[in-house]
C-alpha cells in the first residue's frame, strides 16, 4: 500500500519509540505537507482548543502554526504505548513575529490505523514564556541525543 507508513502496530517498545522519533523529525521540518502525509485522509485531531478533520485541515492549520511560530523546535519522549495507540510527552521553542519567546511543554495521545497512519491525536499543551537565553531547543535532535529523555526544565 502506497500510504503504509512502518513500523505497524501492535507497537514494542522500540517501534513505538521509531514511531515517536520519526514524528519528531517530521514535524521539525515545518513542512506541513510532509507532516500531514502521516495521518489518515479522515484523521481527527484536537489541539489545545482547536478541533481539525483530515489532511487538508492538517495542512492549513500547521501552515498557520508555523507562520505564528518562528524558529520552532521541538523535541518528543515516548511515555507509554499498548497495541495501536502512544502517548507522548513533547515540548517545543518559538518566538512570535515580536521576538518573545516561548516553551510549550504538552502530551499527546496517538491512535494508529493497521497502515500505521495516525488515525486519531489529541494535544494538550501549556505555553512559558522564557528569554531567549534561557532556551534549550536549538533545531533538530543531534543523532547523539536520540534515544534520551528530554528533561522537564
Amino acid at each position: 500500500m502506497a500510504d503504509e507508513r512502518p513500523p505497524l502496530p501492535p507497537f514494542t517498545r522500540e517501534t513505538a519509540s521509531q514511531k515517536v522519533q520519526a514524528a519528531e523529525d517530521a514535524w521539525n521540518t515545518r513542512d506541513p505537507e510532509r507532516v500531514a502525509s502521516a495521518y489518515t485522509v479522515d484523521s481527527v485531531w484536537r489541539n489545545r482548543d482547536r478541533f481539525v478533520t483530515g489532511r487538508d485541515e492538517i495542512v492549513a492549520f500547521l501552515t498557520q502554526k508555523w507562520e505564528r511560530e518562528l524558529e520552532y523546535a521541538l523535541r518528543k519522549n515516548l511515555w507509554c504505548f499498548d497495541g495501536n495507540r502512544i502517548a507522548v510527552r513533547f515540548q517545543y521553542e518559538s518566538h512570535d513575529g515580536d521576538g518573545r519567546w516561548w516553551r510549550s511543554y504538552g502530551n499527546e495521545l496517538w491512535e494508529f490505523d493497521e497502515h500505521g497512519l495516525m488515525r486519531r491525536r489529541e494535544a494538550s499543551i501549556d505555553d512559558v514564556a522564557i528569554h531567549e537565553n534561557e532556551r534549550r531547543i536549538f533545531g533538530p535532535r543531534p543523532e547523539a541525543e536520540r534515544g534520551t529523555e528530554f528533561p522537564l526544565r
